[in-house]
C-alpha cells in the first residue's frame, strides 16, 4: 500500500512496521488517521520514535480511533481513568505483561487495539515482543484447522487480577469467545486464545481442552511469527489486540521502564 501522510517502514515481512512523518503530539488530521488505519491493518503494531506526548494528547491520539475503553482490571489514573500507568524500577516484584497475552480478552468486547507509550526506558533490555495470530493460523495444519472451527472457549480475569490485588472484593469479567476469530475489519481469520486469560475449551472434555490449548499456546511462540521492540524514551507501540499477542520482557531489573497506555474500545469477537 502507497502512504501519502505517512512513511511506513515494515520491520519483519508478516508483523510490525515503523512509521515517520507524524507528529502524535498534535491532532492527526483526516488522512494520517486513514493512513495509519490501513497501517495497522497491513502490519498488526506500528511504532514511533521522539513522541514526547502529554495525557491530553495520549487521549486525543486514541480516540483517533474509537472510544477509549477504562480498564476492567487495573485502576486508571486519577485524574485521567483512561490511562493506566506501566511502571517497573528496582522495587517492583512483578511486572504486567510477562506472559504471551492480548488484552482483556475476559471482556465481552475485548479491545480494538492499545497504545502504550514509554518515556523513560532501560539503557538495555525491557523489549516488548508481538507475535501475529494470523501467521500462526496459517500455519496450521488444513485438519487442524477444521478441527478449530466452531469451537469457543472461556477467557477469565479472575486468575489473572485476583493474585496481583487480594484485599481487592470484586469479580473481574469472564466471557466466552471464538477459538479461531474472524477479524471485523480485514477478513481473515486468527488464532484467539491465549495462555494468560483462557481458561478452557468448552465444547470438548477438560483433558482434551488442556492438550490443545497447550499446543496453541506453543505454537504461537514461533520466532517466524514474532517483531521484537527495543524500547527508547518517548516511543510509542500501537497494536491491534485483536489479531495479536503479546510478552513483555523484564530482563531489565533493578532499571527502571516507565509510561502509560490507553485503550481503544473493541467489539464482540465472531
Amino acid at each position: 500500500m502507497s502512504y501519502e501522510a505517512l512513511t511506513v517502514r515494515p520491520v519483519t515481512p508478516r508483523i510490525g512496521a515503523e512509521v515517520f512523518g507524524v507528529d502524535l503530539t498534535r491532532p492527526l488530521s483526516n488522512r494520517q488517521t486513514e493512513e495509519l488505519k490501513n497501517a495497522l491493518a497491513d502490519h498488526l503494531v506500528l511504532f514511533f520514535r521522539d513522541q514526547p506526548i502529554d495525557h491530553e494528547s495520549h487521549k486525543t491520539l486514541g480516540r483517533s480511533f474509537g472510544e477509549l475503553a477504562i480498564h476492567s482490571g487495573v485502576s486508571g489514573l486519577p485524574e485521567h481513568p483512561e490511562i493506566v500507568a506501566i511502571h517497573a524500577d528496582a522495587n517492583s516484584k512483578y511486572v504486567a505483561g510477562e506472559n504471551w497475552h492480548s488484552d482483556l480478552t475476559c471482556n465481552a468486547e475485548p479491545p480494538m487495539g492499545s497504545i502504550l507509550y514509554l518515556h523513560t526506558a532501560p539503557d538495555y533490555g525491557g523489549d516488548t515482543l508481538f507475535s501475529s495470530m494470523y501467521a500462526a493460523y496459517e500455519a496450521l495444519s488444513p485438519r487442524m484447522k477444521a478441527y478449530l472451527e466452531g469451537l469457543t472457549a472461556v477467557h477469565d480475569g479472575d486468575h489473572v487480577y485476583k493474585p496481583l490485588f487480594p484485599d481487592v472484593d470484586r469479580k473481574y469479567p469472564c466471557s466466552t469467545h471464538p477459538v479461531v476469530r474472524t477479524h471485523p475489519v480485514t477478513g481473515r481469520k486468527l488464532i484467539f486464545v491465549n495462555s494468560s486469560y483462557t481458561t478452557r475449551i468448552v465444547e470438548v472434555p477438560k483433558e482434551e481442552s488442556n492438550a490443545i490449548l497447550a499446543f496453541l499456546y506453543d505454537h504461537v511462540k514461533n520466532p517466524n511469527f514474532q517483531v521484537r521492540f527495543r524500547w527508547k524514551p518517548h516511543s510509542i507501540a500501537f497494536w491491534d489486540n485483536r489479531c495479536t499477542q503479546h510478552l513483555a520482557t523484564w530482563d531489565y531489573f533493578p532499571q527502571t521502564r516507565s509510561g502509560y497506555r490507553v485503550t481503544v474500545a473493541g467489539d464482540k469477537p465472531f
